[in-house]
């Protein structure tokens, strides 16, 4: 089996079509992300999830998924329950920490129930994001809160629901996406406030949970840190704050490279996240042209990207033996009083 290259990719459809099975088989792709027009019903989800391992002869590609709650769900009901948001399970948190931090645990283990039904294996989970007052709402009722501690403790939980039940999270949008008073899927947010300022807050979760193995970069400009480059694609950001101030030593993968944040053409993009120490390129959207652009430019998994991406490979866990009607019961219990 020829070696896996350093980006993550999407496809266009309910099924690969032929073009697509011969990409992926030509440039291997490290792992693939589903997206709402991926989702049909649920022997079709299956059937894409085995299909995209097939294409690069890997049974344990990973597979991703945004299965948050909320308005960021890719698969909805009926084929599962639709969860809430972030913000409703800080709701209890808040009256309740305990029954909080309950809740956002059972809701990540009923994600890896509903997934790994599918093959699906990492969840771009949880959202460490702390939002300050009038900020942008592409992130608004995503996050769990407004303090680095609550963010904290409900993330904390939800990844260990989620590991509880054989899957990965990912954490995102490291360093912060929290300031953000536009949104980055059209330009790019600017912050300017302190490093001071950024380590009393916005730092706080993503330090916590270093030892998490997966990552989602933001595509921000931190001007107190590099004035010039949004995280995703500054060296200083991810050499400074990611590796350095945070400690985080996983897998760190760009939010998606088509969104209107970055600048450039898709393979000055591409190769702008892998010239700043990011590991993987994320590319959703399954546009042939783009994808091979991005594949063109991308190494080969190695050195401490390959060590990063063996560590995570290996973190994947058996399920534990939970029984989920008892567990989704409860979940339900918890949301049926508020």
């Amino acid at each position: 089996m020829s070696e896996s290259k350093a980006f993550i990719s999407g496809c266009k459809g309910l099924s690969l079509s032929g073009e697509e099975r011969s990409f992926f088989d030509a440039e291997r792709p490290w792992g693939f992300i589903l997206f709402g027009r991926n989702i049909g019903d649920e022997q079709q989800i299956f059937d894409l999830v085995a299909a995209l391992r097939d294409s690069i002869g890997n049974p344990a590609a990973p597979v991703l998924i945004d299965q948050e709650g909320g308005r960021v769900q890719r698969i909805r009901p009926p084929l599962v329950q639709q969860y809430p948001n972030g913000a409703a399970i800080g709701e209890i948190y808040r009256r309740d920490a305990e029954g909080g931090l309950r809740a956002a645990w059972l809701m990540g283990r009923l994600h890896a129930f509903d997934l790994m039904r599918f093959g699906i294996t990492v969840d771009c989970l949880p959202v460490l994001d702390v939002p300050v007052p009038g900020s942008h709402d592409v992130i608004g009722n995503r996050a769990y809160g407004h303090d680095p501690l609550s963010v904290t403790a409900i993330g904390r939980a939800m990844a260990e629901g989620l590991k509880s039940g054989g899957m990965l999270p990912v954490m995102k949008h490291m360093p912060g996406h929290g300031r953000t008073f536009v949104d980055s899927h059209h330009s790019l947010p600017v912050v300017s406030e302190t490093f001071e300022e950024l380590a009393k807050s916005d730092f706080l979760p993503f330090i916590a949970m270093k030892d998490e193995v997966m990552a989602m970069s933001a595509h921000m400009v931190f001007t107190a840190i590099d004035p010039d480059n949004p995280a995703t694609t500054s060296a200083k950001v991810v050499r400074e704050v990611i590796r350095g101030h945070i400690g985080f030593d996983g897998l760190l993968m760009s939010d998606d490279v088509s969104m209107n944040a970055l600048a450039g053409d898709m393979s000055t993009r591409a190769r702008n996240i892998i010239d700043a120490g990011l590991d993987l390129v994320l590319h959703c959207h399954g546009i042939m042209d783009e994808m091979k652009a991005v594949a063109d430019v991308v190494p080969v998994l190695a050195g401490e990207t390959l060590r990063r991406v063996r560590a995570a490979e290996a973190s994947f866990r058996k399920p534990d033996n939970a029984n989920e009607q008892d567990l989704r019961a409860e979940f339900n219990g918890l949301f049926a009083t508020v």
